[in-house]
């Protein structure tokens, strides 16, 4: 006896203990929201593709600022056979050479955006020493040069990615700022699963009970003869399907609550039951102003430009590749070389060159003409694709405002319907109680309250999955009437 009520305490507390690991979240919709947009990992995920983003604009950026680098050889030793031309004999021979240099340099880059060229300049040292016979050092310096290269083909690579780039950033920006809205209809949609699931239990629980109640009032009437067997065996079969559907909806309702575990990255102990958001903000979207904000403010359309700057380009680019090709050298600057590392500055000569390379094309089978015609067609294509995209946005626009005004009205009708519905069945339990009706339309009188529960949970579901739906297309809060942003400068400080 003394063992067993041992194991009777070690029992219990090992219950309340394990009870006592399970942490209950009362979660609302807007709770859930904030919570992923705060720790779940598709809000890692944004935040680190628009760092990408941020940096990719940043390296552009630096493009246009002077770049001062240091460039070295502090050893390079060449011991080697050599070609030399003996004059006693008049002839080449090979020889045994052996030699060792050091270089040191300095560059100063600055890219000229309108020109499409780059400025440098540079100042040099170099020693180079023969460790044969002679045993001669030379140094030799360029204190500074300064010059100028440019392609003077027509085709300004610069000039094009102070276009593009820009763009591309501010796209990213956006792209940010609906991601969470996308991460907003994401969170509502485990939310409602977990919703529905919740429901589920609490109809099949309801239902259970009252199988059991009914098919216990039944067997009651058989034996007095008001039952027939017939209805006794459809109110068992009943209570034997109440509870298969009550397994089934708490097995469905802990996967959907460790799929929103899983994705608001709580623990799986984690219980989180759902606040049901009643109360809908009072909101009549105005077609016209949603399509003038989605056009303003959605990235889509700066996708549009930029992939329309991206072929104008390559069409560019293929004009220039399919003429004269030519390119610019400039350089003037100071040299000067010596024994002695002393003398290498002093009263230094003046260094001048001047190149202009070029690259006519003569016969080529029509390769440039064949690109520059393949460019142009693919910017043609392009067009019409962005025409197109852009017509079937619009009216994605404009039908998901539709659909949301008339949300609330759904939501409203599916709530009456759910409490006349709930109301009936309560009225057909008591007159089934009293043997006024029989099973059939008790089960019917169930099947409807089921049924409009679901109905209005679906309603609650379209209504804030259109909500946000609106948000992410517009970049618009309606409610406040401002249009969403990012503190951004914050955002890279994380």
């Amino acid at each position: 006896m003394k063992k067993l009520l041992i194991l009777f305490f070690l029992t219990l507390i090992a219950g309340i203990k394990s009870e006592g690991q399970t942490e209950v979240k009362y979660l609302t919709l807007d709770q859930v929201i904030e919570i992923a947009s705060q720790q779940s990992l598709d809000a890692f995920r944004n935040r680190n593709m628009y760092l990408a983003s941020y940096w990719e604009f940043r390296n552009f950026k630096a493009d246009n600022l002077p770049s001062l680098s240091m460039q070295a050889t502090p050893l390079d030793f060449n011991r080697s056979m050599q070609r030399v031309y003996n004059y006693e004999l008049n002839r080449d021979e090979y020889r045994p050479r052996e030699f060792l240099n050091s270089d040191l340099a300095l560059l100063l880059n600055q890219n000229v955006g309108f020109l499409g060229g780059t400025i440098f300049a540079r100042s040099e040292l170099n020693l180079s020493q023969n460790l044969g016979g002679d045993k001669l050092t030379t140094w030799n310096s360029t204190p500074v040069s300064i010059g100028y290269s440019q392609s003077l083909n027509g085709f300004n690579q610069l000039k094009w990615r102070a276009k593009i780039e820009p763009v591309k950033f501010e796209k990213a920006k956006q792209q940010y700022i609906q991601s969470k809205e996308q991460l907003a209809i994401n969170a509502t949609r485990r939310f409602f699963d977990l919703v529905d699931a919740q429901i589920e239990v609490s109809i099949s629980t309801t239902n259970l009970s009252n199988a059991d109640t009914l098919y216990r009032i039944g067997m009651g009437r058989f034996q007095v003869g008001t039952v027939t067997q017939d209805e006794l065996l459809n109110l068992e079969l009943g209570y034997m399907n109440s509870r298969l559907a009550l397994q089934r909806a708490n097995l469905n309702l802990e996967r959907a609550r460790a799929d929103l575990n899983s994705f608001l990255s709580f623990d799986k102990t984690t219980r989180i039951e759902c606040i049901i958001p009643d109360n809908l903000p009072n909101l009549e979207v105005n077609p016209a102003e949603a399509l003038t904000l989605a056009t303003t403010n959605n990235p889509s359309i700066l996708n549009h430009q930029q992939r329309l700057l991206e072929e104008d380009r390559r069409v560019k680019q293929a004009e220039a590749q399919s003429g004269i090709n030519a390119d610019l050298y400039a350089l003037y600057g100071l040299n000067q070389n010596a024994e002695k590392l002393s003398d290498v500055y002093v009263d230094p000569l003046e260094r001048q060159r001047l190149r202009i390379g070029l690259n006519i094309p003569i016969l080529d089978w029509g390769r440039r003409k064949g690109e520059l015609s393949m460019a142009r067609s693919n910017r043609e294509v392009l067009r019409i694709s962005v025409n197109q995209e852009r017509i079937d946005f619009e009216q994605n626009v404009l039908m998901n405002v539709m659909e949301f005004n008339i949300q609330k009205e759904q939501v409203q009708n599916t709530a009456k319907a759910d409490t006349i519905a709930r109301m009936g069945y309560e009225v057909t339990m008591q007159r089934f109680l009293i043997g006024k009706l029989d099973v059939t339309k008790l089960n019917l009188a169930r099947n409807d309250q089921e049924q409009a529960r679901r109905a209005y949970i679906r309603a609650l579901r379209s209504y804030w999955s259109y909500y946000y739906t609106l948000r992410q297309l517009t970049l618009f809060d309606f409610e406040k009437g401002v249009t969403l942003s990012e503190d951004f400068d914050q955002l890279l400080n994380k």
